[in-house]
């Protein structure tokens, strides 16, 4: 008898057949990831990954896809768009990821019809419809597909997969674009951005692997997992992650309690 994840690969297996060939979204994480292995497993050359590269995309973002996508021996492409120029994304209101994602689909929208491809398709999975993701709203409108909803795929479930399948990041912390390290109502800048991505760039320095630094004018709000609080308070952390941070211009830097959590700049 076979086992409820079997059941779950072999219906995403069909889906993705069904589909005949994909242009996935992908952004180098672990649900991208998975459904770009499983389409090239089943679709060989007629899946092709396509990642956004913008000033919301951390360079250690796009450097992960890029090394997955030659992992899998997907045919990767890198496309330019710039959601600053939009002034419904700078605004930073509740749409704000409606707005990014719209330019985004758009953008593969037009790159499908370019390559003959027939479908393009997300990460989107099961446990994302529980959270807020105006996103998903975009996907819908473009003709997104997300083969891991249709499939019941939770974000455990792929993981376990992930790895079966031998993919080097099936444990990779989940990642968002940077305009989601700024609260709403908060005007996004391409100085914020940068500012926030070094920001975080230096808390990985020192070892930490699941990290959000918030933005808050003045204070950097910093978010780790819960087992990463006692690195933070060993070794001079504190001091040197400080001073680091007010190189960068926040006055103050602070370290959340509640840790890590999902839309912590809403």
């Amino acid at each position: 008898m076979q086992s409820p994840l079997s059941n779950k690969l072999e219906t995403i297996q069909t889906i993705l057949d069904g589909m005949q060939s994909v242009l996935v979204a992908f952004s180098g994480g672990i649900d991208s990831s998975f459904v770009l292995k499983v389409a090239c497993d089943r679709l060989g050359p007629r899946a092709v990954a396509a990642t956004a590269v913008s000033p919301t995309l951390p360079e250690r973002e796009l450097e992960t896809s890029r090394r997955v996508a030659a992992e899998i021996g997907a045919r990767h492409l890198i496309v330019e768009t710039n959601q600053l120029r939009i002034p419904d994304f700078i605004r930073n209101d509740e749409r704000r990821c409606y707005h990014c994602k719209t330019d985004l689909y758009s953008l593969l929208s037009r790159m499908r019809e370019e390559l003959g491809i027939a479908q393009v398709v997300d990460g989107t999975n099961l446990d994302d419809l529980g959270d807020e993701r105006p996103g998903i709203m975009a996907a819908r409108e473009w003709g997104v597909r997300s083969p891991l909803v249709e499939a019941g795929l939770t974000k455990a479930d792929i993981r376990v997969l992930a790895k079966d399948l031998g993919l080097s990041n099936w444990d990779k912390p989940a990642a968002a674009c940077l305009s989601s390290r700024v609260p709403r109502g908060i005007p996004i800048t391409k100085a914020t951005l940068t500012r926030v991505e070094r920001a975080e760039e230096a808390l990985m320095e020192e070892g930490f692997t699941h990290v959000r630094v918030r933005d808050h004018g003045d204070i950097a709000r910093i978010e780790l997992a819960g087992g990463e609080f006692s690195r933070m308070l060993t070794d001079g952390r504190c001091a040197r992650l400080a001073a680091r941070l007010k190189e960068l211009g926040f006055r103050f830097v602070t370290l959340d309690l509640e840790g890590y959590r999902q839309g912590g700049a809403n």
